[in-house]
């Protein structure tokens, strides 16, 4: 059974920063594109961030530039999200998605797994 699960969410200060870490288990992420995507109470989901299967290629939404890092560690089977001077506009529930293509995602729909989530607040 395929399993995407998301961590290090929470509670953080406007300027703070957060790790989130997306763990494997039922298939191997080393092919797959993954991306960071967040879903705020009300609005749709949307692209955060997006690397490639071999880590060489990152790609963010301008929100985030500068700011947000994508990385991944594919002999942990993990993809991680550095977010670094947080917003209170960053508060959402943060996913993870696989994408078999291996190119990274920017679209929901570029996405085959899903994991369920892991919440950040950002306080003002």
């Amino acid at each position: 059974q395929v399993q995407l699960v998301e961590s290090g969410g929470g509670l953080v200060q406007a300027g703070g920063s957060l790790r989130l870490s997306c763990a494997a288990s039922g298939l191997t992420l080393s092919s797959f594109g993954m991306g960071w995507f967040r879903q705020a109470p009300g609005k749709e989901r949307e692209f955060v961030a997006g690397i490639r299967w071999t880590g060489i290629s990152t790609y963010y939404a301008d929100f985030v530039k500068g700011r947000f890092t994508i990385s991944r560690d594919n002999a942990k089977n993990t993809v991680y999200l550095q977010m670094n001077n947080l917003k209170p506009e960053d508060s959402a529930v943060y996913y993870c998605g696989a994408s078999k293509s291996g190119a990274p995602p920017r679209n929901y729909y570029d996405i085959n797994y899903w994991g369920k989530g892991t919440l950040v607040t950002v306080s003002s």
